[in-house]
Formats: C-alpha cells, sequence, structure tokens
C-alpha cells in the first residue's frame, strides 16, 4: 500500500479507532493512525494516514479544525453531550438574540477553557473519562485555546429549550462540548452539544472526505507528497540540499524568498509534483489555507527537485533541523562538506 493520507467522512456511532481498524483491513496494513479524535456521536472529517504517511499525523493535529454544531440551550448533561445523563437546566425560551450573541462573543477569540471531564486527557497515566465513568471525576486544568470564529446561524425554540446551529472554526485542542457547556452556564440555563459535524482538519475539507462505503469500493489516497505539501509551507531544495537533509544533517536554511502559494496541492486544477513536470524555484511558499500556522515552530515540508517529500524540518538557529525524514537516503552518496552540520 502507498503511503498517503485517507480523508474519511466518519459516520456516527464509530470510534475514531473503528475508523482505524476499518482502514487497515482495507489497506492490508497495521501502519494505520489518525489526526484528532472524533466522539462517536460526531461524523465528518477523520484524517487518517497509511504507512508513511502515519509520522504526519502527530503535526497535523495542531491544524486549525471547523465544526457545525447544534448547541442544545436549557439542559446539562453529564457528559455535555446528549449521550450523558441530564444533570439540570433552566428554562431558555427567554433568552433574546442579544443575550444569546453576547454571550457567543464572550467565547470567541483566545479563551481558557476546561476540558470534558470526559475527555481523553490523561491524568496520573490515565484517560479522564475512565476516571470518570469509575466515579472519580479529575479536576482538570483550564487550558488556553483560541476560537477564530463562533458563528450563530438558525435559532429554534423546542418547549423550554433553544437549540442553536453554530459555525465553529477553532485550535487544535478546543473542546466544542466544552463551549456548548460554557455558554449554557454563562447564559444560566444550562447546556450541551446535541450533534457535531467536523468540516475541515487544516486544508482537508469535508468535500474531500470519503465515506467508508466508497472506500470499501475504492480506496481514495492522497500521496505523501501532496498531503504535506496541502498541510505545510513547502521548501524546494537543490539536489545537494535534499541529499544532505536525507541523511538527517543540518543544513543551513536557505537564503530564498517567501512566495505566496494560493492554490492547495489537493484543489482541482492545481499543478502535481510529478516526474517530467519542471518543480517550483528553490524557495519557501505558503501551505495551503487551515494549515499550521506560520510560526518559527511550525514544521515545513522539504522537497527533492523531483518532487519527492524528503523531510518535515524546523529552523533552528539558522540551519533546518529534521523532524521526520520520509525520503530513503543514497546508500553511498556522501554528505560533501560540512556533512557533519
Amino acid at each position: 500500500m502507498p503511503s498517503g493520507l485517507i480523508i474519511v467522512d466518519k459516520p456516527g456511532g464509530m470510534t475514531s479507532h473503528d475508523v482505524v481498524a476499518r482502514i487497515r483491513k482495507l489497506a492490508g496494513t497495521r501502519r494505520v493512525g489518525h489526526a484528532g479524535t472524533l466522539d462517536p456521536m460526531a461524523t465528518g472529517v477523520l484524517v487518517v494516514g497509511v504507512e508513511k504517511a502515519t509520522r504526519l499525523l502527530g503535526y497535523l493535529t495542531l491544524t486549525e479544525k471547523e465544526y457545525a454544531a447544534t448547541i442544545r440551550l436549557g439542559q446539562s448533561t453529564s457528559t455535555d453531550d446528549a449521550e450523558g445523563e441530564p444533570t439540570g437546566g433552566a428554562a431558555a425560551s427567554g433568552i433574546s438574540r442579544a443575550a444569546l450573541d453576547a454571550g457567543v462573543a464572550r467565547l470567541t477569540g483566545e479563551i481558557s477553557q476546561v476540558p470534558p471531564g470526559v475527555s481523553a486527557i490523561k491524568v496520573g497515566g490515565q484517560r479522564a473519562y475512565k476516571l470518570t465513568r469509575a466515579g472519580a471525576a479529575p479536576d482538570l486544568a483550564a487550558r488556553r485555546v483560541t476560537v477564530y470564529e463562533f458563528a450563530v446561524g438558525e435559532v429554534r425554540p423546542c418547549g423550554d429549550y433553544l437549540d442553536v446551529d453554530a459555525r465553529i472554526r477553532c485550535s487544535s485542542g478546543t473542546y466544542i462540548r466544552a463551549l456548548a457547556r460554557d455558554l449554557g452556564a454563562a447564559l444560566g440555563t444550562g447546556g450541551h452539544l446535541t450533534a457535531l459535524r467536523r468540516t475541515a482538519v487544516g486544508p482537508y475539507r469535508l468535500q474531500q472526505a470519503h465515506s467508508l462505503e466508497d472506500l470499501s469500493e475504492r480506496m481514495q489516497l492522497t500521496p505523501l507528497p501532496a498531503a504535506a505539501a496541502a498541510a505545510f509551507p513547502r521548501l524546494d531544495l537543490t539536489a545537494d540540499d535534499a541529499r544532505r537533509l536525507a541523511h538527517g544533517v543540518r543544513i543551513p536554511v536557505p537564503p530564498h524568498g517567501t512566495a505566496s502559494q494560493e492554490t492547495s496541492p489537493l484543489a482541482p486544477g492545481a499543478a502535481s509534483a510529478t516526474p517530467g513536470i519542471a518543480p517550483p524555484a528553490p524557495g519557501i511558499t505558503s501551505a495551503a489555507p487551515g494549515a499550521a500556522p506560520a510560526t518559527p515552530q511550525t514544521p515545513i515540508a522539504a522537497f527533492a527537485p523531483d518532487g519527492t517529500l524528503v523531510a518535515l524540518v524546523t529552523e533552528e538557529s539558522g540551519r533546518l533541523r529534521c523532524l521526520a525524514v520520509f525520503a530513503d537516503p543514497p546508500r553511498a552518496a556522501a554528505l560533501g562538506p560540512g556533512g557533519d552540520g
């Protein structure tokens, strides 16, 4: 099975691990993982890596995520979603749109968020959800997360409840269930999540996702080079630098300018890194919208002149350090002058 990413439209009722198990069978390999858990109730984009692409997954979890959610105001639950037991609440039918918008505004931007007690965060070596279900719910520390967009759509009265559709774009580590909980708490009614669909993980969007039924008939895999170029800033190397980097050598940051890249390599009509097609000039180009935010710590996808993905790298003190090497170094190639970096 070639290395690459499979963008799955996860159905409701399955865990993310269930999806990985299904892909393992379809792909005929156990080297499969996913980038970012979706709860069983949730549906939508689950990025699955196969073979060498599993080494991208830890870095893909740092990218932005987008969701379509429905929040029910007027009732709290033990899990902050519809699968938990009711724990209280107050009638939300009298909440005005102005009050709702004000509550949403307070949960937009950089905020401090306490993860749900049933999250997968480890506490003393055990998952929080296991401790909670055993009756020993841990006190989880608040974390700084960023909600870039919290847009309210349709608002529907339902007896004493108020169902609120919302579109949310947020940083990695943001819990949408916690937003529902905290919105309800701020409004004095209680709140929980009743529906969640992830519509994007970084540059990978729902329009690119495939159902498990479709994948069982025809595997749809984004090759490793295209997957990396979509998610991370791209650096095109000279042949000599590519050879040295493949050996894990720390090479000086190439003195090339930065250019803008408007089109994701996964978008229709985008150029592919195919032998016979002239590669871009050496230099760094930006990743597709939604990819990991550009910071000095952002991984960079480094490519050889023939379009081969050589490594994910990061810049340290004017040199490139390999985070993960994907290209097999030439067995007999010498490193050349300054080979130990």
